[in-house]
């Protein structure tokens, strides 16, 4: 059995960040190129700085690593914003707004992000997320939230990457 998936089209691109979407950009999510200043040494990339307009509310910083062609999907948080930036290999990174109050309830977004496009995506509370790594290695992803993690009563909510009702499905699509 096929999976419902959402027609993706382009919608917001900036400094070669595209954000495809099933309606428009899910209401509180961004994303924006990061700044990575390269010289004769290497590089240097900026995540974020306390006067980033994007920063409210410091709680950790933590990194995660996914294995090629594995999908963490899908959760979501009550009162945590996360802000997702790819520092090694390639993520497909997917968004879902299940939030029935918002503008774009019901609206699916994805977007790319990793050493070759770098870049910071802020993901507010109550959309599900997720990525699947589409690159040949281990992808790293850097996560700065606006919450402490709180190992009694975990802000994390999580469905089923495949079983589920979202309207995307984490299968290459080839062409």
């Amino acid at each position: 059995m096929t999976k419902r998936t959402e027609s993706l089209k382009s919608v917001f691109t900036d400094g070669g960040l595209t954000i495809r979407s099933s309606g428009a950009v899910i209401d509180g999510v961004a994303v924006r190129p990061a700044k990575v200043l390269p010289d004769e040494r290497g590089r240097l990339g900026e995540i974020m700085r306390a006067d980033d307009p994007w920063f409210k509310k410091f709680g950790q910083v933590y990194f995660t690593t996914t294995y090629p062609g594995v999908v963490k999907a899908w959760h979501w948080h009550k009162k945590q914003t996360d802000h997702f930036y790819a520092a090694k290999g390639l993520v497909k990174v997917a968004l879902y707004d299940r939030r029935k109050d918002s503008s774009t309830y019901g609206t699916v977004n994805e977007l790319y992000l990793g050493e070759h496009r770098p870049g910071l995506l802020r993901i507010p509370p109550g959309v599900l997320h997720g990525w699947m790594c589409v690159g040949e290695t281990e992808a790293y992803i850097i996560n700065v939230v606006s919450e402490v993690y709180n190992y009694d009563d975990p802000d994390e909510f999580r469905t089923d990457p495949h079983e589920n009702d979202i309207p995307y499905d984490w299968a290459r699509r080839d062409g």
